[in-house]
């Protein structure tokens, strides 16, 4: 006890240390002391006595130096918990010299307070929350708030199924102050609100005039073509008005793809493909889609189309029909498919070739030799030109190269290298491109009333063919291309006007996997642009404004 006392055999504890310097001065007394009390000649008791009274002045010594020290120590405790965090905040960097000298740290262990609880270190948690990275929004592709329209006003005097008023309130388009009167029901009237780009009257007139429960033979039931009348139009257009290189008869076209309940569906063996007949028309199929109300039902494998008629738009070359992506019961098991818009005024083809004129890939570079009907010029006869201007082909090469297109231009794959899944591997035309200028042309059609321009039909693309195995065999003999597809690829707005474009179709949305599947085949249309750009610099190709 005295020795360990003294700080030889006793670590020396907080507690110690305000009385250091006593205890040295009293530890240096001692050992003299003692020993001369120790070798003294007296009586064994009164040395013990003396030995034990001596310690008992020192324990007490010692005991109300401890008494004097935990007080100081328990309110240190409780003035460090019940510090805030306030104040913590504002004395940032605690225990950090100014002189830049940094001690080793002081590990101690938990306190416990007098109830026997953990006291809270001083410790102050501070959260960083990353900010956000939101992507890029594109105009009229984010959906508005609802604001409050006006009263939609309805009376009739016998009760109709919701879906009906559903489906005629996309039929009709009225004017401000004209309301549309249905003939054939109990003298129901309907006034609409007028909205733009809906379906006109005089086009789709009859598809809000239908008597209820009339039914033909053969055809679908009204109960299953209210079932497939859609709640929300699957056409978004959220701004004011579509984007700009889509006209007025291509909205009233797609949504009439997209909406319209069907009225009959028949096989076309030539076309591979399914005929639809939309509700609305006349009661003959051949009337109705004379009046552009049936539709061609392509495979699942065959969406390119669709992204095909938005980058014709927005190329501004407007020769594809338009396409949406749509999904019914009736075909593929309710996956999405393209629909087409059936165009009875193309002109009649033929079987073997699917063109409404036959041509040969060396008449094809004869004629672009020959520039025909360019500037006007009325071209000879010995010349063997075809009706088709001389400025449709640059059209229609610029959009087979940037889709890879190689259906019409390259049938038998001459130009790259196919892949096992593709048309002229399968059909063995591969091993016919020695002579190459007798191989017939494909899908080049006319128009009725239109014998100068193309209509692109067939718009099949391919978006897993590699740079370095594209198809150059389609840009040949081509020595100019249209200034406004040309000028809409330098400006580095191709992506956004795709996008902005796309996303109106929300059938064709979803099932690429939403933008960042888009984005992955824009990525692709974007890499061959900057090919073709490199392409008309090497050669010296003209960019020429082709809107006669």
């Amino acid at each position: 006890m005295l020795f360990s006392s003294c700080g030889f055999t006793r670590e020396m504890t907080p507690f110690d240390q305000p009385s250091k310097i006593k205890n040295l001065f009293i530890c240096c007394l001692w050992p003299s002391r003692v020993l001369r009390l120790w070798t003294c000649r007296r009586p064994r008791t009164r040395r013990n006595l003396l030995v034990g009274t001596a310690c008992a002045i020192y324990l007490g010594f010692l005991v109300s130096q401890v008494v004097h020290v935990l007080p100081q120590h328990k309110g240190g405790h409780q003035k460090i918990s019940s510090r805030s965090l306030q104040d913590a905040a504002q004395t940032p960097f605690l225990g950090i010299p100014l002189d830049g000298t940094l001690s080793p740290p002081n590990f101690q262990e938990p306190q416990l307070g007098s109830n026997g609880t953990l006291l809270p270190p001083n410790v102050v948690y501070i959260t960083l929350r990353s900010k956000r990275s939101k992507p890029a929004n594109i105009r009229g592709t984010v959906k508005p708030k609802r604001r409050k329209k006006n009263a939609i006003s309805l009376s009739y005097g016998q009760h109709f199924p919701k879906a009906t008023f559903m489906g005629w309130k996309e039929a009709f388009a009225q004017q401000p102050g004209r309301a549309t009167h249905a003939a054939g029901t109990t003298g129901a009237a309907i006034a609409l609100e007028t909205r733009k780009y809906q379906l006109d009257e005089r086009r789709h007139k009859g598809m809000g005039v239908r008597e209820r429960g009339h039914q033909r033979p053969g055809k679908i039931s009204g109960a299953v073509k209210a079932q497939l009348q859609p709640a929300e139009s699957n056409i978004r257009i959220y701004s004011e008005s579509p984007p700009s290189w889509m006209s007025k008869d291509d909205i009233l076209n797609m949504r009439m793809l997209a909406d319209s309940p069907i009225e009959s569906i028949k096989q076309v063996p030539s076309h591979k493909a399914v005929l639809v007949v939309f509700a609305g028309g006349p009661s003959t199929t051949g009337a109705a889609c004379n009046q552009g109300h049936c539709g061609i039902v392509k495979r699942p494998l065959d969406m390119s189309e669709v992204f095909a008629f938005h980058l014709d738009r927005i190329l501004g070359l407007n020769r594809s029909l338009p396409s949406v992506s749509r999904r019914s019961e009736f075909f593929q098991g309710g996956q999405a498919c393209p629909v087409i818009l059936w165009d009875s005024s193309l002109s009649p083809t033929d079987n073997s070739t699917h063109s409404s004129v036959r041509l040969t890939w060396g008449q094809y570079q004869q004629l672009l030799k020959k520039k025909c009907w360019q500037n006007g010029k009325v071209p000879k006869a010995e010349w063997g030109c075809t009706e088709i201007h001389h400025h449709e082909w640059s059209k229609m090469a610029l959009f087979d190269f940037l889709l890879q297109i190689y259906n019409r231009l390259d049938r038998n794959c001459c130009g790259f290298r196919p892949l096992k899944e593709d048309f002229c591997m399968q059909q063995g035309l591969k091993l016919k491109c020695n002579d190459q200028d007798a191989v017939d042309l494909t899908h080049i059609v006319q128009r009725r009333h239109d014998q100068r321009h193309l209509a692109f039909i067939d718009n099949k693309g391919f978006f897993d063919r590699n740079e370095d195995n594209l198809d150059f065999k389609i840009l040949q003999g081509i020595n100019e291309f249209p200034a406004s597809a040309v000028s809409v690829l330098r400006s580095q707005r191709l992506r956004e006007k795709l996008l902005q474009s796309l996303f109106l179709d929300k059938i064709y949305w979803e099932s690429q996997g939403g933008r960042q599947g888009i984005e992955k085949l824009i990525d692709v249309i974007e890499r061959r642009s900057k090919i073709l750009l490199t392409y008309i610099n090497a050669h010296g190709a003209k960019v020429l404004p082709m809107n006669e």
